[in-house]
């Protein structure tokens, strides 16, 4: 017998973890996953069972938390907050002591996991809690760092956290470690069916000297998840589904709270034919088997290149049918169990309702398993290319051009991840940024660190967490300011100024447009003057816009270079026209308007030197290759202006154009009358036609239509009229991006014009 005969008839024997360690832990604790409130044990009920996902068997009861225990929790964690915030340094030992204790207790941690969760021991022990541990590290040093790099921004206050079932400890990882590492305290609520990793991590912060209060963690179902979005906390922070997001960006709209909101995904695998494809495939293996297919950024839509599609799924089959499926505790297993019964049915009735394609299955043992599963032939219209299954199931299709391919790719309602399989590194690369993904993986799959964010776009969600641009999304900007009040608009009689009618037009795609609605308003000065008229814009007129920014997307593909140029521009005319300018401002406000306009020739230059100089950054990442943080333009953004007549429009239009963005802007409305005037200074510095647009009007009638709106990416509110319940609640249609401000600063604009996109590019032979 040769070698590759003995390699290719070779069985792999049993290699069981011992389970022992772990059941004695839990029959210590009482058998009951409860609360950990304020460094206490909290109430111990056995209000529904934690089953082990491969057995069925009965692992703990859990109790179910009520409101006013979430409010507790909410309390004690207000309480420790200020004290917690207070030294940096101290942060750091703390969250060091939690690393090092986690790395102590790791095997503890990994088979409670796999008991609870049902994956393979090898994916716990390898990746997720080495993962885990190394957030707590690499946190520890954002917060002794805090001070000196990020002295203009604080902790935001509690967080309220839930997280779910696929990765119960390492999720939990990525919330609390940069929560605390910011000086925020937490309150988390792990999923349902997954709480029991949490009740060590608990244990582990008692050991670690965390003080109490700095972290809370509360069990319980949906009820106990709904009750933390509506405690008073200052942010909430939520993995699941898009449709449990929806909800929760519905419940908190108008509160004040911060959100952030990682969901789910279809990611596209893509393969050229120049790709190394048994790496490919073997690199298939962990973007859709890895913990059974139960994995938000699962590379769950294979998009081959037609040219080798046969030989690639020949190839792709045969790896299948040598997957290992059965006892997670078994090291030899490559796939464990399904989380729970009702993920299997849910599983199994999409794949069996299918009727398109081929389908391959492998074989599974009885139980809450699921045999590994690909269906080609596929269109990418195919409910299974469309619809998140959360399973092992694969979906394929093929394209012929590498246009064709990005087509596919960015044809669905999420954008999560993605991954590139090509030899050509130069075609990589050019796909990477085209693709509409948080993080796009070039010849790899499932990279993760904490040093490299990870985050979707589009009904994936938004925020972002690891690296420096997951600390944004718990921290705020140092301001203190207060509310706005808004003015009314200035009365006076019908007799106009001037004989001639100056009923100024809407600017739509570079031109000026008559409004569809056919309605214009009077504009007064403070004494009563008709100074003109503007027109009154409807959701029609806003549409008009939006296809107009539409048709100008190539706006984002320019370099910053041009983008600066063009606003240097702006300001240079409208700097020529100053006087102008400042004698139109006084006219309608009755104040001077020589500072408004200095002030706004200020914010151009200011935007402008930021357009080539925002940059993203290399994340030094533990693998041999690098991760390239690109800074990418939101895309389409809606804007309600202040009342600031002029500068209201500056400051929010230059920072969002200067990042690439296409923006309609909805004037001042007590003060309609330097905007319309501004169009004439855009339409003589160069801007391209679709790239500013703006409207007059009631703020009111336009609001919720920009907020509901499924094909405008964000919308940036610095209205004084309070629309911030109307925008965040209508912005859960396709989960677009908002910012409530009435103090908006150029830095902060740029951090809400731009995305940024991780491209994972490993290197070496």
């Amino acid at each position: 017998m040769t070698i590759k005969e003995i390699f290719e008839t070779m069985d792999y024997g049993p290699a069981p973890e011992s389970s022992t360690e772990a059941l004695q832990w839990l029959s210590d604790k009482g058998g009951i996953a409860g609360h950990y409130i304020n460094g206490k044990w909290g109430a111990l009920r056995d209000d529904f069972a934690s089953n082990n996902p491969a057995t069925g068997e009965r692992l703990a009861g859990v109790t179910k938390g009520t409101t006013d225990e979430v409010n507790e929790a909410v309390k004690a964690a207000r309480k420790a907050q200020p004290t917690w915030a207070k030294d940096g340094h101290k942060r750091a030992r703390v969250l060091y002591a939690i690393a090092r204790l986690m790395q102590k207790h790791a095997r503890l941690l990994a088979v409670v996991e796999v008991l609870d969760n049902g994956k393979p021991i090898r994916e716990a022990r390898d990746i997720d809690v080495p993962l885990a541990i190394r957030h707590f590290y690499h946190h520890a040093g954002f917060a002794q760092l805090m001070d000196d790099e990020l002295p203009n921004r604080e902790a935001l206050g509690v967080c309220g956290q839930i997280i779910p079932w696929n990765f119960p400890l390492l999720m939990l990882a990525w919330k609390i470690a940069p929560a605390l590492a910011m000086g925020n305290t937490v309150v988390l609520k792990p999923a349902e069916y997954t709480s029991l990793s949490a009740m060590v991590f608990a244990d582990i912060c008692t050991q670690a000297g965390v003080p109490p209060g700095v972290v809370n963690i509360v069990t319980g179902d949906g009820d106990t998840g709904a009750a933390l979005v509506n405690a008073e906390v200052d942010k909430i922070a939520f993995t699941g589904s898009t449709a449990v997001g929806r909800i929760i960006r519905e419940q908190t709209a108008g509160t004040g709270k911060a959100l952030s909101l990682e969901l789910g995904g279809k990611s596209p695998y893509i393969v050229f034919d120049d790709a190394d494809i048994d790496s490919a495939v073997e690199g298939l293996v962990d973007a859709i088997w890895f913990n059974q297919g139960q994995v938000c950024c699962a590379g769950s839509r294979l998009l081959v290149q037609e040219t080798i599609a046969d030989t690639f799924y020949a190839k792709l089959k045969t790896r299948m049918a040598g997957l290992r499926i059965g006892n997670p505790l078994d090291k030899c297993i490559d796939i464990g169990a399904i989380v729970d019964p009702a993920q299997l049915a849910q599983i199994t009735k999409m794949v069996s309702e299918n009727t398109d394609g081929e389908t391959y299955q492998t074989a599974a043992p009885d139980g809450c398993f699921y045999p590994p599963t690909l269906i080609t032939g596929l269109s990418p219209a195919s409910s299974l290319m469309q619809e998140e299954i959360f399973g092992p199931v694969l979906a394929a299709t093929t394209f012929r051009t590498p246009s064709e391919a990005v087509e596919i790719a960015n044809n669905t309602r999420y954008g999560l991840a993605a991954s590139v399989w090509s030899e050509n590194i130069n075609l990589a690369l050019d796909i990477a940024p085209k693709l509409a993904a948080g993080i796009v993986w070039i010849n790899g799959t499932n990279m993760m660190d904490a040093a490299a964010g990870f985050g979707g776009v589009r009904e994936s969600g938004f925020g972002r967490e690891g690296g420096w641009e997951g600390l944004s999304g718990y921290t705020k900007p140092k301001t203190s300011t207060k509310p706005v009040k808004p003015i009314a608009a200035f009365t006076g009689t019908d007799a106009p100024s001037d004989p001639l009618d100056r009923t100024a037009k809407l600017y739509i795609g570079g031109k000026q447009s008559r409004p569809d609605g056919g309605y214009s308003q009077a504009v007064f000065g403070p004494k009563g003057a008709r100074l003109g008229d503007v027109s009154t814009a409807n959701r029609k007129d806003l549409r008009n816009a939006v296809e107009a920014m539409n048709a100008a997307k190539g706006w984002s593909k320019t370099t910053g270079h041009l983008r600066a140029q063009i606003l240097y521009y702006i300001a240079e005319n409208l700097s020529a026209r100053a006087d102008e300018f400042a004698n139109r401002i006084k006219a309608m406000t009755g104040k001077s308007g020589t500072s408004e306009v200095d002030a706004s020739v200020q914010a151009l230059f200011s935007a402008a030197a930021w357009a080539d100089k925002y940059d993203g950054q290399v994340h030094g990442v533990p693998v041999r290759g690098v991760a390239l943080a690109m800074k990418e333009p939101v895309g389409k953004i809606g804007v309600l202006c202040n009342d600031t007549p002029l500068l209201g429009l500056v400051q929010a239009m230059a920072p969002a154009i200067a990042m690439g963005n296409r923006v309609t802007l909805l004037a001042s409305q007590p003060f309609p009358l330097a905007a319309t005037d501004f169009y004439q200074v855009l339409e003589t510095s160069d801007v391209p036609a679709g790239v500013v647009n703006i409207l007059t009007g009631d703020h009111s009638e336009i609001a919720p239509h920009m907020a509901k709106h499924m094909d405008i990416d964000a919308v940036w509110s610095f209205s004084p009229l309070d629309f911030a319940k109307q925008i965040e609640a209508g912005s859960a249609t396709n989960i677009k991006r908002t910012w409530i401000t009435q103090n908006p600063t150029t830095k902060e604009a740029l951090l809400h014009a731009t995305e940024v996109k991780n491209i994972w590019v490993p290197y070496g032979e």
